[in-house]
Order: C-alpha cells, then sequence, then structure tokens
C-alpha cells in the first residue's frame, strides 16, 4: 500500500488543477441581427469558449479577422467557438450576413 501512496498524491494534487484548466463559457445571443451583448469581456492569456446562439430564424455567421474565427450559426440554433488566447486588446466581429447591424467587440484584459 506504500508503494501506491505517491500514485494517490499525484492524482489527488491533479483534480483541482483540472478544474483551473477548464475554458471558461461566455454566451452571446443573436437576435433582431444584433449580437447580446454586443462587447464582450475576456481574460487575455486565456483560451475562452464562446457560446453563441442565434435566436433569429435565419442564419448568421459569426465572423472576425482579428480573431481569425468564421462559423455560420443557423437559425434557432447554436455553435460553440473557441478564441484565445487573446494578448490584452480589443478584437471586432461582425455577423457577415447583416454586416450593418450585426457587430461585436471582445475585449481581452
Amino acid at each position: 500500500m506504500k508503494q501506491l501512496r505517491p500514485l494517490f498524491v499525484f492524482f489527488a494534487l491533479l483534480i483541482p488543477v483540472a478544474g483551473f484548466c477548464k475554458a471558461p463559457i461566455i454566451e452571446i445571443k443573436i437576435k433582431g441581427h444584433l449580437f447580446y451583448p454586443s462587447e464582450v469581456i475576456v481574460p487575455a492569456n486565456k483560451k475562452v469558449k464562446l457560446f453563441v446562439i442565434n435566436q433569429d430564424p435565419t442564419p448568421e455567421e459569426f465572423e472576425s479577422y482579428e480573431l481569425n474565427r468564421e462559423k455560420v450559426i443557423m437559425g434557432n440554433s447554436k455553435a460553440i467557438i473557441f478564441i484565445g488566447p487573446l494578448d490584452p486588446g480589443e478584437y471586432p466581429f461582425f455577423g457577415e450576413f447583416n454586416m450593418s447591424t450585426a457587430l461585436g467587440t471582445i475585449i481581452a484584459e
């Protein structure tokens, strides 16, 4: 049993670390061809999971040149988009199918 003690200690120490490694989840909704919220603050230097919910009946494309991401989200559906880790700063995004109204910014701080 004494030989297994180091293994138990090792795994006991891993459990809290695994919880800290999870990417934070940020929810963004699309409604009326707008992003809610249109300004999202995320932690800098950390991977983040965007959970995008399109409440409109029509598709929308989440796109950002600065984040190097584009994803079509069909009407009344959901999508997950991973971003980061990001340097501190602002990263604009837009809905390509409604570029005049679907605008937003991710702020990494």
